[in-house]
């Protein structure tokens, strides 16, 4: 008896279903994304080096921080619009490809300095802008279809998110989910987001010696117990409060700031974030370094970390609403750990890094939609211990959180028109 023919498409047989000029430029695209982001993070290195609130205190930040606003305002009204995550994402959806190349001439110096100087968010949107839009820049040039074009740009945008995080797994997937409300949906581009990921990972280490060892080292528990997964969904609904609370926020902040000039809106968002800043430190800066003070600090008050919390996202929504370049990724990790750390305080029989790490995913896929990108992203800068637990955080929190959106442009897959694979 002869076994039915499976039907094959037209792809089939190709290195990942793609036509191996397309396996390779993801490869070399991937590679020179990793270059294109360590140059990134340098220049923002040696910027930070003269501008960071660390070299100033007091009524100085007022010049420097205004000083930055007027500097993105100018360059906004005479360069062009340096674009956003939005305008990128919905590009992806309608075209296949991110931003237009000329809106990197004003995204670049004003990301540079809205984050060297202190501003509220971190260089992951700007970088990865940057490499989505460099990807797509390739894709235009080899005339590859909508389809080709928008896997190479996932692939670019991955190497972006790993040359900060140092996660390559859980860069791909977080590129792929950030684009929908509902979880990951261009499955075709999820290894070549993968090998992208990788490349770009390779050549960031090689170019920066990166070593392998986690960023955040967080405690590592004896075994997790079966209290644990309470204690999980307990963190999920708790970076579902986070998520709304900086989402309404950061809304309300950016109705109040639309109603002035929008030349003036940076200059009045870096002296809002001056000011601030006498008030807390905290509220300054993405915090990423700021995440490994908080998990080694062991004689604070609860209400200290509370109030860093607060800080940071008070900071974070008023650099948001200005329209200061930047992403609030690793700000809402350090809310997350902050609040984590101040549920131990209160509740001591907890396992503190449970609670730190899933509190962190949690806090951020409420906002991004990443459940599975942010479980990977926080497991593999702290270590794998914790992935059962921050995985069912963050999927609480995904759930909970389902009505409310900062991203929204995020939507589902459109199908039509697509050609067929």
């Amino acid at each position: 008896m002869r076994r039915p023919r499976i039907p094959t498409t037209k792809l089939d047989g190709f290195f990942f279903g793609m036509q191996p000029r397309v396996v390779g430029l993801v490869v070399v695209v991937g590679a020179g994304c990793g270059v294109v982001g360590a140059l990134y993070l340098f220049v923002l290195h040696v910027l930070q080096n003269v501008l960071w609130p660390t070299h100033w205190s007091g009524a100085i930040g007022f010049a420097i921080l205004g000083g930055v606003g007027l500097f993105a305002g100018v360059v906004t009204r005479f360069v062009g619009t340096p674009g956003d995550v939005e305008l990128m994402v919905d590009n992806i959806h309608v075209s296949g490809t991110a931003t237009g190349m000329r809106m990197l001439r004003s995204l670049l110096p004003i990301s540079w300095l809205c984050i060297a100087s202190g501003g509220g968010m971190g260089p992951e949107a700007p970088l990865v802008q940057t490499t989505g839009t460099l990807a797509s820049w390739s894709a235009k040039r080899s005339s590859l279809t909508r389809t080709e074009s928008r896997i190479l740009t996932i692939a670019g945008m991955a190497a972006g998110f790993t040359v900060l995080f140092g996660a390559p797994l859980g860069s791909a997937i977080f590129a792929l989910e950030m684009l929908h409300r509902r979880g990951l949906q261009y499955y075709e581009a999820l290894l070549p987001a993968v090998l992208g990921s990788l490349a770009g990972y390779v050549v960031y280490v090689i170019a920066t010696g990166a070593g392998l060892t986690p960023v955040w080292h967080l405690s590592a528990p004896a075994g997790l117990r079966a209290g644990d997964v309470g204690w999980a969904i307990v963190a999920g609904v708790g970076g579902a409060v986070v998520a709304t609370t900086f989402t309404y926020t950061s809304t309300v902040f950016r109705a109040g700031a639309r109603r002035l000039r929008a030349e003036l809106r940076p200059v009045v968002g870096g002296l809002v974030l001056a000011a601030l800043g006498l008030l807390s430190a905290y509220s300054l800066t993405f915090g990423e370094a700021q995440i490994g003070e908080i998990v080694g600090r062991h004689r604070e008050t609860v209400a200290f970390f509370a109030l860093a919390a607060l800080a940071k996202l008070v900071g974070t929504s008023v650099t948001l609403s200005s329209e200061w370049r930047g992403g609030f990724i690793i700000p809402l990790f350090f809310m997350g750990a902050c609040l984590a750390r101040a549920f131990h305080g209160l509740v001591p029989e907890t396992n503190e890094a449970v609670m730190i790490a899933a509190l962190m995913a949690a806090s951020n896929a409420g906002v991004t939609k990443t459940p599975i990108g942010s479980t990977l992203v926080v497991s593999e800068m702290s270590g794998f211990r914790l992935l059962p637990t921050t995985l069912l955080a963050t999927i609480v929190s995904f759930v909970l959180t389902s009505p409310v959106g900062l991203i929204h442009t995020q939507r589902e897959r459109d199908v039509v028109g697509e050609p067929p694979a």
